[in-house]
């Protein structure tokens, strides 16, 4: 099996997951404000904390799943 196709260089995924990053805090940052702006207002006000909850820290779950992406062991043989 070649090196090229056991899988992304570290490197390279580090970089697309940057990106990847960059892009979901975006979006989840102008969904939850659209969110937060239209129909959290005529919620109860227990159920508007805990929608912006929700909306505040909701983002760290797939940020999770990219930071371990992004740290997965590189599959090619290491070098000494």
């Amino acid at each position: 099996m070649s090196a090229a196709s056991s899988g992304l260089s570290p490197r390279l995924r580090k970089f697309i997951g940057t990106v990847l990053m960059v892009l979901l805090v975006l979006v989840w940052a102008l969904g939850a404000m659209a969110l937060a702006q239209g129909r959290v207002t005529v919620l109860p006000g227990y159920l508007q904390f805990v929608a912006y909850v929700i909306l505040g820290i909701g983002w760290i779950l797939p940020a999770g799943v990219l930071v371990r992406w992004m740290q997965k062991h590189d599959r090619r043989q290491e070098t000494l």
